[in-house]
């Protein structure tokens, strides 16, 4: 490590006033000084608000090759010589001495909404942009401002070559936007990051610890004398992030001091801090394959196993199915079509035509049950195509079968659970409680029924009696949502495997709960876009596929799923 942060980790913590500038932060004969130049922006993700940006670039810019970037938040004070940071300065001659790759720094500083008359006091965005714990941010920088200045300067792509810092709410602003897109960002610098319960960003100690991690080298400083409100306390917070990053096996560092809630420190090893995040440049930030040492959802999870993405160029998939093969059918509802997926791979069309069918599930009779909402009814086919209709004048969504070949589906207009014996009688088992009933699930032993409500935070559980009806119904799965101003988790597609452990597709991936009905793990979905459903496939039953917008995606797992021609009483669970 760099001798000054090797320095601060090792020895006695210095008095706030020693905290002073070094020679990378002064100005050195002979090297060569990079140009600034103010912009103004107006905003159309944040609608209406006006910021100024400034561009930082070096001397040593080629444009014949893709630069590395380094976007800054509260531009205003960072850009600026005479101030603590002094980042023109600082990436001058570290870039002078090849300790950080030929960046151009892009420091923004955050919108505001112009008030219509003097009498009136424009709308301050800095909170809103910087500490929410979404992607919004992260999409202003990603689809208005480097396209902005990629027109006239030509930037890197690659999220290797893409570092982002800030302090304060830039800092959490930072680690959010990594956190989001790890497919823009990878290396984060935060200096006293806001992670407090300002707009829920405190949620992000205990995410870190539960989600597959993710390929981010974040640098964390902070000081003892940091300030302790309303919200939180930003010394705790901080060290809490730093802990849960460990956990997770992440490259991170906590330089620790003992200022208050100021950049003295900060901008005292803001050149540290910028080359422990670029040290061995070009080699990529790689994420953890094993997380920390007792990191839980790795144990999910296959060693180096990543999605592999299986088909693509659909309209919407949807439920994704699992014959006794190991066959994965899923369906292309605006394309009115089901493909079949091999256990090697290889995509083929089962069924034009499907009558928009959105669920499938196959039954212990090895015939493939849809859920065909165009023509308003339940269907199952053979392997040979022939089409069977079981129920009629259902809006149904999602389904599964049981091994006496019994039937439960969910209808999200009407909010009801149907049930459907094994002679072919229909009959409402839920009709109060779900705002949107969506996913659907049974327990391996076949007992309970899980039902994902969209609409909340939920998964509801219930016991199934002997004539199919279903008593002792309880919201019991607690679901992970980006922070607690978020209100739905998106909840949809259900699977389990042996062990009784639920997978669910959500906003923030797949969510593992144990049979207690907590979140244990989540697995980072394959791109940013929605999940709309899960199964385990594959022989063995060992891949997991997520059906993901206009694509399909499986992962080998230390887990195996369970089918309707299977009942399988689960361990105990530790309590």
């Amino acid at each position: 490590m760099i001798a000054l942060v090797a320095l601060l980790l090792a020895a006695p913590l210095l008095p706030a006033e020693e905290y002073t500038l070094g020679p990378d932060s002064q100005r050195q004969p002979g090297v060569p000084k990079g140009t600034v130049t103010q912009h103004q922006w107006t905003s159309k993700i944040f609608p209406g608000t006006v910021r100024d940006y400034w561009v930082y670039v070096p001397a040593q810019y080629d444009a014949s090759k893709p630069a590395p970037v380094v976007i800054f938040q509260d531009g205003q004070g960072v850009v600026r010589e005479d101030s603590g940071f002094r980042a023109p300065v600082v990436m001058d001659n570290l870039i002078h001495k090849k300790e950080m790759p030929a960046a151009i720094g892009i420091f923004i500083s955050p919108g505001v909404l112009p008030a219509q008359t003097p009498e009136q006091q424009g709308r301050y965005n800095r909170s809103f942009e910087y500490d929410a714990v979404s992607d919004r941010y992260a999409r202003f920088l990603i689809e208005e401002i480097l396209p902005e200045v990629g027109k006239k300067y030509n930037l890197s792509k690659d999220p290797n070559d893409r570092a982002i810092a800030g302090s304060s709410s830039g800092g959490i602003a930072a680690f959010v936007a990594a956190w989001q897109r790890p497919d823009q960002f990878r290396r984060v610098i935060s200096f006293i990051g806001s992670y407090t319960n300002l707009r829920g960003g405190d949620a992000l100690i205990n995410l870190i610890r539960k989600t597959e991690p993710k390929p981010l080298r974040v640098f964390l400083q902070d000081g003892s004398g940091d300030q302790s409100i309303y919200s939180g306390n930003w010394w705790q917070a901080n060290q809490a992030m730093a802990n849960s990053l460990e956990y997770a096996g992440y490259d991170v560092t906590f330089v620790k001091g003992t200022e208050a809630h100021n950049g003295k420190h900060g901008s005292a090893i803001l050149p540290d801090a910028m080359r422990w995040v670029w040290r061995g440049y070009p080699a990529p930030v790689r994420k953890s394959v094993k997380g920390g040492e007792r990191m839980y959802v790795m144990d999910f999870l296959k060693p180096e196993s990543d999605w592999q993405l299986l088909s693509e160029g659909h309209r919407f998939t949807e439920g994704p199915a699992v014959d006794k093969q190991g066959n994965v059918f899923f369906t292309d509802i605006p394309n009115n079509r089901i493909h079949k997926i091999a256990p090697d791979g290889k995509v083929s069309v089962f069924k034009e035509d499907s009558g928009a069918t959105n669920g499938l599930k196959f039954g212990p009779d090895g015939r493939l049950y849809g859920c065909q909402n165009g023509r308003k009814r339940i269907v199952a086919w053979g392997m040979d195509g022939t089409e069977t209709v079981i129920a009629e004048g259902v809006n149904s969504n999602d389904l599964v079968i049981n091994a006496k070949g019994e039937i439960y589906f969910t209808e999200p207009p009407t909010k009801k659970v149907w049930f459907i014996d094994a002679k072919g009688n229909k009959r409402v088992v839920i009709e109060r409680g779900l705002e949107f009933p969506n996913g659907i699930a049974l327990s391996p032993d076949q007992s309970l029924l899980t039902v994902a409500d969209t609409r909340g935070k939920v998964i509801w559980s219930y016991q199934i009696q002997p004539d199919g009806s279903l008593a002792n119904g309880v919201a019991y799965y607690r679901l992970e949502t980006p922070d607690e101003s978020q209100l739905f988790s998106i909840a949809d597609g259900m699977t389990v495997d042996t062990e009784g452990h639920l997978y669910v597709t959500t906003i923030l991936g797949v969510q593992i709960c144990d049979q207690p009905g907590r979140v244990v793990g989540i697995i980072n979905k394959p791109h940013g876009g929605p999940l709309s459903n899960v199964v385990f496939g594959g022989p063995n039953q060992d891949w997991l596929y997520v059906t993901a917008g206009d694509r399909v995606y499986r992962r080998q797992t230390n887990r195996k799923g369970v089918n309707a021609w299977t009942t399988i009483k689960p361990p105990q669970p530790r309590l």
